[in-house]
Order: C-alpha cells, then sequence, then structure tokens
C-alpha cells in the first residue's frame, strides 16, 4: 500500500493550536501522524526563522523565484535592514582595525 505524502507545512495552524494548549511534540506528532523527529525538525525550522525575523534579516527562500512573484514591503524592509547591519559590523571592524594599527604604531614609536 503506497504511503501517502503530506507536508508538514500544511498543519501549521493545527500544530500551533495545540502547542499553544501545551502538548509535546511527541503527542503533536501522535495525534497528527507525524513522527517525532518530524515534529522536532518543524519546530527546529520554526525557531530559526522566529530568531531571523526578531533580528531583522531576510528570509530567503531556496531556489528560483516563480514567475509570477512580487516582493513583497516586508521584504523590501528586511533586506535593507540587513544591509544596514551589515555596513554597521564593517564600519565597526575597520574601527578596531584602525585603532589597533595606531596602538601598534605608537607602541614602536614610528608615529
Amino acid at each position: 500500500m503506497p504511503r501517502s505524502y503530506r507536508h508538514i507545512s500544511d498543519y501549521e495552524k493545527e500544530i500551533e493550536k495545540l502547542k499553544n494548549e501545551g502538548y509535546s511534540s511527541r503527542e503533536i506528532g501522535n495525534k497528527l501522524g507525524f513522527s517525532y523527529k518530524q515534529m522536532r525538525n518543524y519546530f527546529y525550522r520554526r525557531n530559526v526563522n522566529q530568531r531571523k525575523v526578531q533580528a531583522g534579516l531576510a528570509l530567503k527562500h531556496k531556489g528560483r523565484p516563480p514567475k509570477d512573484y512580487v516582493v513583497s514591503e516586508e521584504d523590501k524592509i528586511a533586506e535593507l535592514r540587513y544591509i544596514l547591519a551589515r555596513k554597521e559590523a564593517k564600519i565597526k571592524s575597520l574601527e578596531m582595525e584602525n585603532e589597533l594599527m595606531r596602538d601598534f604604531l605608537s607602541l614602536t614609536e614610528r608615529k
């Protein structure tokens, strides 16, 4: 008998509802017909995505975008936040490098 394929993302609302009610991953998996490992991986991926959203990083989907793909305002804002964060990090690293160079030159009495 062939096994029917069910994508776990089709059950996101039900999973979230059961999780909010206090069920464990194993209990949720047993109720919906998923294994414990599938549920654990689902919650891991969900938590990673939530951390990225809280950090202001853009959630990028793998592969080529579909032809009818439209960039949303949230994606644009997240991308701009990411660019600004990278620029700030680069500026900070250059400032630290500059300070180290100044300290080195002052210790070697070159300047």
